[in-house]
């Protein structure tokens, strides 16, 4: 019998890309924040793969989305200070997701 594959959550990501692959390192926010700045979650998962499949992956993820937000009639935001927390430029942001911020 084949193992049950894992189920986890995560709010937290780490990429990391190489010449020939990345690395997703996926980890969960701790209940209290680490004294003295220390690592802010605990690792859940990595997820390694090819760059090419990496680029597939993240077009399904943005179409999926946009069909999901069009069906449902919702549109899922994300603050600008995350995005700033994040260095996004708004000029990225809108180039992916269009300028009525999807």
């Amino acid at each position: 019998m084949p193992d049950a594959p894992v189920d986890v959550y995560a709010d937290q990501i780490a990429l990391n890309l190489g010449p020939f692959g990345c690395t997703l390192n996926f980890g969960a926010s701790l209940p209290i924040p680490p004294a003295g700045g220390g690592a802010a979650g605990n690792p859940v998962a990595t997820v390694r793969m090819s760059l090419e499949h990496l680029k597939v992956v993240a077009f399904l993820f943005r179409r999926q989305l946009i069909q999901y937000e069009r069906e449902q009639g919702v549109r899922v935001q994300i603050p600008m200070d995350v995005l700033n927390q994040l260095r996004i430029g708004r000029e990225d942001w809108q180039e992916c997701w269009g300028p009525d911020n999807r």
